[in-house]
């Protein structure tokens, strides 16, 4: 599993409409609208690298009014939400 942070910048006027597009994606998770330096937080959660690749270099780039991105990796997630998902398949 990868999972990734993605931090956008946006046209101002179209922010929630990208986050509902997003959040209608498969790939992704969670959206965020956030204050700061960015406007969109996307938590995505994928298979494979070419899934992550795929996602932001294919499908991200046909939405308008994306500005620009930041793709962080995850290492390890610390989270509860995965820790509760992995005792819950038996592990």
């Amino acid at each position: 599993m990868v999972n990734a942070i993605i931090l956008m910048s946006c046209e101002r006027d179209q922010i929630a409409r990208i986050g509902e597009t997003l959040a209608g994606m498969d790939e992704i998770a969670e959206v965020y609208s956030v204050a700061g330096k960015f406007d969109l937080v996307a938590i995505v959660r994928v298979a494979h690298n070419d899934d992550l690749a795929r996602l932001v270099t294919h499908h991200m780039t046909g939405i308008d009014g994306i500005t620009s991105t930041e793709t962080l990796f995850a290492f390890k997630a610390y989270s509860r939400h995965d820790l509760e998902a992995l005792f819950s398949v038996g592990l």
